[in-house]
């Protein structure tokens, strides 16, 4: 079995996929350890794996984030993904590093498995694989790699082939890196150049690349093709499946009987404070439709929805979508990366609407997948919801290409795809073992 050590940012949607990691590798006899914020002790404790705490000033509480970070309310656009990436990203990393240091010094560890936007592991990059564990990046969001066949990653540009669209990649990458996210770059270099006394000599967004492997949480059917895609990327599936449910259903679930299309609409579990985003919208737009609108509030309670609702609109604060995807003819979504892969799974066409974090990404390849329409807004009228709706629900190549996927995803291997993984570039642990009276080892970087 492997010794890992899991490191995430303190942000909800970086640390529940790995939870899950965490969880089925303590199952199967792995020994598992969890860098991250104190907010998560107790859901990392609850996965069987040994919480380590993040220093205070890489932690920080990501319920309100606008209260967290005041300086980011209001910024928009490439403002608002350059502080993002600068203030919360970037600025913990070089106290990450420590942290994971410290817990590779005291601990002979198989190898790391980071989400990509844990950027304490930059300061990997300037050592040997002999002197670290093997690193492991986990692909809880879209495929980042750079690639003359793919616009820079975070602009939501989708391929363009031949000759042109390759021109137009490495103009846009230029553009990307000198000016969109020049200062970032400069920032990103300084703190590298403290972290291991060496020059940063490629874009910072890139540290995927410097990984031992790349376990892709998708299916090569959503991927953007790149002709220049590394042997160590391992497409294994989405995170999580969908798993049968328990419990009660709402009294109203009979009604999903089939006589009336079944759009589900969600805004999940984390984006769901402001219901005017799309919840509301969607409401709206589909009010005089011939369908049943069923809403999911992501846990709020169903009295936060604003009232009179049409007399087409079904809610419940959670729904099992083992049960209701099955029953579902169209998805409308903000473009959560698992929430878009389960609807995948069971061959459910989309309209998506989002345009924060991976967000701008993930709906991109909605659309040129196929399996959707991208509405490209973070704030759509009721009017695009219903003429999205309409178009997914008369066309049936959507719901074609959605099962396709959905196909690949069934035959992914999953966590099973990742513990193979771990195992084919990592070094068992009781080889890195010294021999009775030797000295202690120093290939963990920790050590230094």
């Amino acid at each position: 079995m492997s010794a890992v050590l899991l490191c995430s940012t303190p942000v909800h949607g970086h640390v529940t996929p790995l939870l899950a990691v965490a969880r089925h590798l303590h199952q199967n006899g792995h020994r598992v350890r969890f860098l991250c914020g104190a907010k998560y002790r107790s859901a990392i404790e609850a996965t069987g794996a040994e919480f380590l705490p993040l220093p205070a000033d890489a932690d920080y509480d990501d319920t309100d984030m606008d209260a967290a970070f005041p300086e980011r309310v209001g910024l928009k656009g490439p403002a608002g993904i350059r502080y993002d990436i600068s203030v919360i990203f970037l600025r913990p990393a070089l106290s990450q590093l420590a942290a994971l240091k410290a817990a590779l010094a005291a601990e002979t560890t198989d190898a790391v498995l980071v989400e990509p936007m844990f950027m304490g592991t930059l300061g990997l990059a300037g050592t040997t694989r002999l002197e670290r564990p093997a690193l492991i990046s986990l692909g809880i969001i879209p495929l980042g790699l750079s690639s003359p066949d793919t616009a820079p990653y975070g602009l939501g540009v989708t391929p363009m082939k031949g000759p042109i669209g390759r021109l137009r990649n490495s103009l846009l990458r230029f553009f990307a890196q000198k000016v969109i996210f020049g200062g970032v770059q400069k920032e990103a270099a300084q703190l590298f150049l403290e972290a291991t006394g060496e020059p940063l000599k490629a874009f910072f967004m890139s540290g995927q690349e410097n990984a031992d492997a790349i376990v892709q949480f998708s299916v090569p059917g959503f991927e953007y093709p790149r002709a220049n895609l590394p042997a160590n990327v391992h497409f294994v599936g989405p995170l999580s499946r969908t798993v049968p449910s328990s419990g009660d259903l709402p009294e109203w679930w009979g009604e999903l009987e089939g006589s009336k299309p079944v759009v589900h609409v969600s805004q999940g579990t984390v984006a769901n404070r402001d219901y005017s985003q799309l919840i509301e919208p969607a409401i709206a737009g589909l009010a005089d439709e011939d369908v049943l609108v069923v809403v999911s509030t992501g846990g709020r309670p169903v009295d936060t929805l604003p009232s009179p609702l049409p007399a087409n609109v079904r809610v419940a604060s959670y729904l099992p979508h083992d049960k209701l995807l099955p029953l579902t003819d169209v998805f409308v979504s903000n473009g959560g990366y698992g929430g878009v892969h389960y609807a995948l799974e069971h061959g459910v066409p989309l309209v998506v609407a989002g345009k924060t974090e991976d967000k701008t990404e993930v709906t991109a390849r909605v659309g040129w997948s196929g399996v959707g329409v991208n509405l490209a807004t973070n704030a759509p009228k009721a009017e695009q919801v219903r003429r999205a709706v309409r178009r997914v629900l008369a066309d049936d190549s959507f719901r074609a290409a959605s099962a396709r996927i959905g196909q690949e995803i069934t035959a992914s291997s999953g966590l099973r795809g990742l513990e193979d993984v771990i195992v084919s570039v990592s070094t068992p642990a009781s080889s890195q073992l010294p021999e009775s009276g030797s000295e202690e080892p120093t290939s963990a970087i920790g050590a230094n």
